[in-house]
């Protein structure tokens, strides 16, 4: 099992910011971050299913830049990163879309992990 590296805790750090109810999109977490592409974001998330961390990442909350889920383990992985957004409080229209305008998270400040 690979250690997460520092990119990826400070990835994990952005990402539990996220308040219930709201959501990010890769790029959006990128460049909070300042040091990263949307990618490696998205890396670091897929990366959390072969490594157990003791704070948890609220992995769900990050979603595409158009308010879509990104397909994950052939589709399974979707099917519960809306159940738990759902449980959250998001809500999808009837093409799986996230409205961004109510939904995306809006920090009070510019962070970034410098």
């Amino acid at each position: 099992m690979a250690k997460a590296t520092g990119l990826y805790e400070e990835i994990y750090e952005l990402v539990r910011l996220i308040p219930p109810g709201k959501v990010a999109n890769y790029g959006q977490i990128a460049e909070m971050h300042g040091g990263c592409g949307a990618r490696q974001v998205g890396y670091a998330l897929n990366h959390l299913r072969s490594e157990p961390h003791t704070a948890p990442v609220p992995w769900q909350r990050v979603v595409n830049a158009r308010g879509e889920i990104s397909l994950h383990g052939g589709g399974e992985g979707s099917f519960i990163q809306r159940e738990l957004l759902e449980a959250e409080g998001v809500e999808f229209d009837a093409f799986g879309r996230i409205d961004l305008a109510r939904f995306r998270w809006e920090p009070d400040v510019h962070l970034s992990a410098e």
